[in-house]
């Protein structure tokens, strides 16, 4: 006769403030997303002299060396459970570690003297690489901890706005505060002054968000919220996660989702990218750079309310493909216009104001709609996965047995630095085609080709991406109805095992929803 859980166990939920406060942390890591994934390449070429092709090369180089730290750190997060938890210590850690060699990084490493060329480019791989460290550490953490914060469907999709809040309280500030800062009359374009100013400013936000977030997952930081309750950490050898990896199918095309959706934002987004667009194409930066940016912010925050209503109603995975689907069918537009661009006709160019006044056309309120309600749908897709990531984590708990949050943080980890460091190569090698020795500023005059560049790399190569997520979401089966059998069967082994019952024998006991008793349902 099969015994029955004598309790069963409710959602586990989280406290408002709880979903307020840790999302933080991919704010606090986010500001260096901006400060080092973005102007890194900038850095090494423009203030240190390191070749641009070196540089930008470089950042995609360095994904080998997270190819052996990223499983690294996973296996010890899935190991740590001491008195501060299993995920507050390696956020405390990363922040330190990436603070210290920004520091080292941005703000010594120029004085370096130009006739020992070659400690600069030492100096300039091995800060990085324990930037990198520090970077793996704490990203990680917003991936895996998903798992313990809360299983709730309903609460869940609000990560997605949470997250975004924390994201421009990192990221947002940053790209705000940098192109001011980089006016002619402060610290000028992007020199070993600006990177001095910012470095400073952007380890002052991440630290205080990294505090706030810690608060958020300090009580939810213990053992009776880690998979089925098991006390105990789970002992998983780094060899056994490649046997995860090949069996966990949701989580292989989550990941190619992921990659999709954050190549589209890292390329779109990317400062050259940007200043060959506003400025050496349509001829003025400083005007129209900060408006589109704050009418693509705009434009997100009814995405983001869309978002979470369409995941609470019909799951993340349903949601994800339709406003990816949206931003893909803006983007068509998008490319049309870029492509009808004359610099010779002022009809076919961007233009807001100038001295004279307002000298808006019908060229720019078409890019506007397009651009704007495209870069909302995508600007609110692109964090969804991490959310998902703990779907993931629930179906290998309910495959398995194993709570193996660690692996799900920094596979998800490496697959964002792969593709943030990736753009920039990409980035790099385009610009080099057109016969450039430097990337691009604001400074830098219109060359021949660069319209075709920019068309590649902000149209082409991220619709190309939302396309691969659209097809590796199609396959994937952890539906929202899916996810609803799966949480029962999860919290009937849960209870069973909180009995006293052996985790062996709950798995073996409860494996199918029609199995479970009505009160877990």
């Amino acid at each position: 006769m099969k015994q029955e859980p004598t309790r069963a166990t409710t959602l586990n939920r989280a406290k408002p403030y709880q979903l307020v406060l840790f999302p933080l942390n991919n704010g606090a890591t986010n500001v260096y997303y901006v400060l080092i994934l973005t102007y890194i390449a900038t850095f090494g070429n423009v203030v240190l002299g390191l070749g641009m092709v070196f540089a930008s090369f470089m950042v995609t180089g360095m994904r080998v060396f997270d190819a052996i730290t990223d499983p690294i750190i996973g296996a010890l997060m899935d190991r740590t459970n001491g008195k501060f938890g299993k995920f507050r210590p390696f956020m405390v850690i990363g922040s330190a570690t990436m603070a210290v060699s920004v520091i080292l990084l941005y703000v010594f490493t120029p004085f370096i003297p130009e006739n020992m060329m070659w400690l600069r480019y030492v100096a300039f791989v091995l800060l990085y690489a324990v930037w990198v460290i520090g970077y793996t550490f704490q990203t990680s953490v917003t991936r895996a901890a998903q798992a313990v914060l809360t299983d709730d469907p309903k609460q869940r999709p609000l990560f997605t706005i949470f997250n975004t809040v924390g994201s421009l309280a990192g990221m947002g500030v940053m790209q705000f505060i940098g192109p001011i800062l980089a006016g002619d009359t402060i610290f000028g374009d992007y020199n070993q002054s600006w990177f001095a100013a910012m470095t400073p400013i952007g380890i002052i936000v991440s630290v205080a968000l990294t505090i706030l977030a810690i608060i958020g997952i300090w009580e939810k930081d213990q053992p009776k919220y880690f998979g089925l309750g098991a006390a105990k950490s789970e002992k998983v050898k780094i060899s056994q996660y490649l046997a995860i990896i090949r069996s966990n199918k949701p989580l292989q095309r989550l990941m190619i989702a992921g990659g999709g959706c954050k190549l589209a934002l890292s390329i779109a987004t990317n400062m050259t990218v940007l200043a060959m667009l506003y400025s050496c194409m349509m001829g003025n930066y400083d005007v129209l750079y900060l408006p589109m940016m704050v009418l693509g912010y705009v434009c997100a925050v009814p995405f983001f309310l869309l978002t979470v209503r369409t995941s609470q109603k019909h799951g993340q995975r349903a949601s994800l493909m339709r406003y990816v689907g949206v931003a893909l069918a803006c983007y068509v537009v998008v490319l049309v216009l870029l492509i009808l661009w004359n610099p010779e006709n002022a009809a076919f160019q961007l233009s807001l104001y100038s001295d004279s006044g307002i000298t808006i056309n019908l060229y720019t309120i078409l890019f506007m709609v397009f651009f704007g309600v495209g870069y909302g749908a995508y600007y609110a897709t692109a964090d969804m996965p991490i959310p998902m990531v703990a779907d993931c984590a629930d179906y290998e708990t309910y495959r398995t047995g194993s709570f193996v949050p660690g692996i799900m943080g920094t596979l998800f980890s490496l697959v964002d630095k792969l593709v943030s460091s990736l753009s920039a190569t990409v980035v790099g090698i385009a610009v080099s085609f057109i016969g450039l020795e430097t990337l691009p500023t604001k400074a830098t005059p219109y060359t021949e080709g660069m319209n075709v560049v920019v068309i590649v790399l902000f149209c082409v190569i991220p619709m190309i991406a939302w396309a691969l997520t659209l097809w590796s979401m199609k396959g994937y089966s952890l539906t929202g109805e899916r996810m609803k059998e799966i949480r029962a069967v999860n919290a009937c082994r849960r209870a069973a095992i909180a009995d006293g019952m052996s985790v062996e024998k709950a798995m073996e006991t409860w494996q199918t929803i029609d199995q479970v008793p009505e009160e877990f349902r």
